[in-house]
């Protein structure tokens, strides 16, 4: 039988961090106590940053990107990944 979890009023977050620091979950819920959920609409976030490229570089890649109807900078982000994966 697990224990229930009753949980303090915190004055600080440091107090809350204390105290999920010293408990053990397992001691308060069995496996079969959760639940499946899904967050359809999170994505992964992003940063913008600024990367200098040669004018013949740029067109090149527009060109790839117009005959592959997709904007240019998402074809960079594409070669990125490909470029990471290998």
């Amino acid at each position: 039988m697990k224990k229930p979890l009753n949980l303090p009023a915190f004055k600080t977050e440091r107090a809350e961090r204390a105290f999920w620091a010293k408990i053990d979950l397992a001691d308060y819920f069995e496996s079969q106590d959760f639940q499946s959920v899904s967050f359809p609409n999170l994505k992964p976030t992003s940063r913008a940053i600024s990367l200098r490229l040669s004018e013949p570089m740029i067109l090149r890649l527009k060109e790839r990107a117009n005959e592959r109807h997709v904007p240019y900078q998402a074809l960079i982000k594409q070669y990125i990944a490909e470029g990471l994966k290998s």
